[in-house]
């Protein structure tokens, strides 16, 4: 499956925001947007939420960016 996602860093909280009007999903982020520990943070909350291994999850475009699109692989 592959998402499009857009990043809320540095939030309160680390959560599912809603979704946008095209259907991509917005996350708000506790972590930094610093040294990737944002990604890392996404990476982390995609895996527990679709209940498959951190290595099934790969960011895939838009490291530096807020839109991100993620590929999370069936485990």
């Amino acid at each position: 499956m592959t998402l499009r996602v857009k990043v809320i860093p540095r939030s309160a909280t680390t959560e599912i925001a809603g979704e946008l009007a095209d259907g991509t999903l917005k996350i708000r982020i506790a972590a930094p947007p610093e040294h990737g520990r944002a990604n890392d943070a996404l990476i982390a909350f995609l895996a527990g939420h679709f209940h498959v291994p951190r290595e099934a999850v790969r960011i895939t475009s838009g490291h530096a960016a807020s839109l991100k699109l993620v590929k999370i692989s069936a485990s």
